[in-house]
């Protein structure tokens, strides 16, 4: 009898074990996957923006050399790819997160036995997701119409690799944190738009870093994105080019440092600061 007893609590056990975090995970990345593709509006532009932009500026001053015998279009090509992971981690997010808020998604989820942490980490997967499919049109877009040399050696492309992680995850944190600043939904693209868009203006996205005034660039230094889009020029520009950037080098150490500095203050905002419901619901 006893044996019986504890055969059917086994059996209970089993069924009620609550599910692991990589299963609720992998459920909530899928959520998130698919939450992105039924907006079909909003995927066209996510992936088309920034290929308009290069095109559009690739016409305009595609041809324009610059010091280091490199064209314009090869540095706008390198420095859109950093803004392409800025954008789909940033701003996505500092966006998307309020209007969930607003709508009181997460107020919904908060209450479920969801690990809280499993949101973040199907958030995360939907940037990397969107990161990479990015990467790979521009950058052969840059291949096929703008002269961009892909690395010919295995350092730059683990370059490539460390810069892309560390930016993204520097800016999906930073994202995070900044939605605290963020009152409701329908204020959010009014407010970070137009911080994207000055940030790239002033990182070496749209114009050569190295000809901007000084004061923008120590501004722009503080800000992970002019790092990102640094490191991207030391993976895709000739390593010649080096000369040209107002330092007079890469700076991998530094890029690296930065970048690691605003992961860990992004966390550590993002703890502290993220809110599950708005203000007026307590």
């Amino acid at each position: 009898m006893s044996g019986t007893t504890t055969g059917t609590t086994a059996t209970t056990a089993a069924v009620t074990r609550a599910p692991s975090l990589l299963s609720v995970s992998a459920v909530r990345a899928r959520v998130e996957f698919l939450s992105f593709v039924r907006e079909k509006q909003a995927v066209v532009f996510t992936f088309a923006f920034p290929i308009m932009l290069l095109v559009i500026f690739g016409a305009v001053f595609g041809q324009e050399k610059l010091e280091g015998g490199i064209s314009f279009a090869q540095y706008f090509v390198a420095g859109m790819i950093a803004a392409g992971l800025f954008g789909t981690s940033f701003q996505n997010l500092a966006i998307s997160i309020p209007i969930e808020r607003d709508s009181g998604a997460l107020k919904r989820l908060a209450g479920t036995p969801m690990p809280r942490s499993a949101y973040f980490i199907g958030k995360v997967a939907l940037v990397a997701f969107v990161a990479v499919v990015q990467n790979i049109l521009l950058v052969g877009i840059g291949v096929l119409f703008y002269d961009l040399e892909l690395p010919n050696t295995a350092e730059k492309w683990f370059t490539y690799a460390w810069v892309a992680v560390l930016g993204t995850t520097a800016c999906t944190l930073a994202g995070i944190a900044f939605t605290a600043l963020i009152k409701n939904g329908k204020s959010a693209p009014a407010i970070v738009s137009p911080v994207a868009i000055v940030l790239q203006f002033i990182s070496g996205v749209f114009f050569v870093y190295s000809s901007l005034p000084t004061w923008m660039q120590e501004v722009a230094a503080i800000f992970p994105l002019k790092w990102m889009t640094q490191g991207m020029r030391s993976v895709f520009l000739p390593d010649a080019y080096a000369a040209q950037e107002p330092a007079g080098s890469w700076e991998h150490g530094r890029i690296a440092l930065v970048l690691l500095l605003w992961c860990v203050v992004g966390l550590a905002v993002a703890v502290r600061t993220f809110r599950w419901r708005n203000k007026a619901d307590g």
